[in-house]
């Protein structure tokens, strides 16, 4: 049954539409290298619109691969299309597993706290997923490869992509920790300190606390996480091949978004901790930005 008919899942012509349209997203990412504005994580402002940071993350980035999922389960049916090749399967669970970790483990799971976010970024991001997820959704259920034949020859390629996609989110995941555990360390302290002078009362929160982690890539740049990310993507795309414009239309649309994302977050690092902690470490590309 069609969510939305002919977009959810979307028909051959909107899909091809929306692909093509995707491509374009990275001109809207122009906006965010003339403005600092970005209520979210360290930068989050009070405001009335904002929403609790657990939950407007989870939400807002789990209709991606919901929406992908979706996608498969239902308009390869549309098409008679029987049974989609292993590698489809491959590129959906990649896909899934990395938005699992994303969007429900880590942000339900494991991280301490996580600071409010405005109404309106969560509602862009919450867009971004669900034209990505149908975007990816709709190639690999019936618009991209739906035979085995499709796929001759790339077993290498394949291969060598969900390698590095593994590479990616590892370091994802550590980096991400690394952060983590910057709160993690400022609530055992400030326990330690109530401990001491006989205070019961509940902690405070911990939620603004910032320092710049010293392990991993973090030693050379600030936002090695997002780096990881576009590792991640790099090879998810490689095993689509070059031809698969869904990925590619992803990596770029990461690739911009986060660069500026980066570059933001130096500028405030260096106005809130100073020159002296930042020191000599890039953005989010080693010895370049």
């Amino acid at each position: 049954m069609a969510i939305v008919e002919n977009w959810l899942p979307p028909s051959r012509e909107n899909w091809e539409l929306l692909n093509w349209a995707w491509q374009f997203f990275p001109l809207f990412t122009a906006a965010q290298w003339l403005v600092d504005f970005y209520p979210q994580g360290k930068t989050s402002t009070q405001s009335r619109f904002n929403i609790p940071g657990k939950i407007a993350w989870a939400t807002m980035e789990a209709p991606g691969f919901i929406t992908l999922l979706y996608i498969m389960f239902t308009l390869p049916q549309q098409h008679g299309i029987e049974k989609l090749p292993t590698s489809n399967w491959v590129m959906a669970g990649l896909f899934t597993t990395h938005y699992l970790y994303r969007a429900i483990i880590s942000p339900l799971f494991l991280n301490p706290s996580m600071s409010p976010i405005h109404v309106s970024l969560w509602a862009m991001a919450f867009m971004f997923q669900v034209i990505n997820g149908t975007c990816i959704g709709g190639w690999l259920a019936a618009y991209g490869p739906v035979t085995m034949k499709d796929w001759e020859g790339r077993v290498p390629w394949v291969e060598a992509g969900m390698m590095i996609f593994a590479f990616g989110l590892l370091g994802n995941m550590f980096h991400d920790d690394e952060l983590r555990e910057v709160r993690r360390a400022a609530a055992r302290n400030q326990k330690r300190r109530q401990a001491a002078q006989g205070d019961k009362k509940t902690e405070k929160s911990v939620d603004k606390v910032y320092i710049v982690p010293q392990n991993g890539l973090f030693k050379i740049i600030l936002y090695p996480h997002y780096l990881c990310e576009w590792v991640e993507w790099c090879g998810f795309w490689m095993i689509g091949g070059l031809g698969c414009v869904p990925a590619r239309s992803f990596v770029f649309n990461e690739i911009t978004t986060m660069t500026a994302r980066a570059v933001q977050g130096k500028r405030w690092y260096i106005a809130t901790l100073g020159k002296e902690q930042v020191g000599n470490r890039k953005a989010i590309i080693p010895g370049v930005l």
